[in-house]
């Protein structure tokens, strides 16, 4: 088992399914987003530049999709947060991840990546 799979496998639920889920929503996205393990976190790379990553906030202990073009893109549902760059999007992994806006946040950052060259 590699480290990003021990990672999702150590997670309590709700978490880890929702963990695992998210997963699978960022990889059907692109065939071009790759899975890997950076920065001790399961991270996802788009054409080998990173692209975002999940996560569990610290101080509201919830899963969260990070965004690392993140300050590029402009949606209500992500949070800046005290970081420069990247954007993050909580969730409440006792209730249904809102699908269309998860699409929508991963296809805008996707498009930066497919327009700056």
């Amino acid at each position: 088992m590699n480290a990003a799979d021990q990672f999702f496998a150590r997670q309590e639920e709700p978490v880890k399914s929702c963990l695992v889920a998210l997963r699978a929503i960022i990889l059907d996205q692109d065939p071009g987003i790759k899975a890997s393990w950076k920065y001790g976190m399961p991270f996802f790379c788009y054409r080998e530049k990173m692209f975002c990553y999940l996560w569990i906030h610290k101080k509201y202990k919830k899963p969260y999709l990070g965004i690392v073009e993140g300050h590029r893109i402009q949606h209500p549902e992500l949070l800046m947060e005290q970081r420069s760059r990247m954007k993050i999007m909580l969730f409440d992994p006792e209730r249904d991840l809102p699908l269309d806006t998860i699409k929508e946040i991963l296809q805008a950052a996707l498009l930066f990546y497919k327009t700056v060259k």
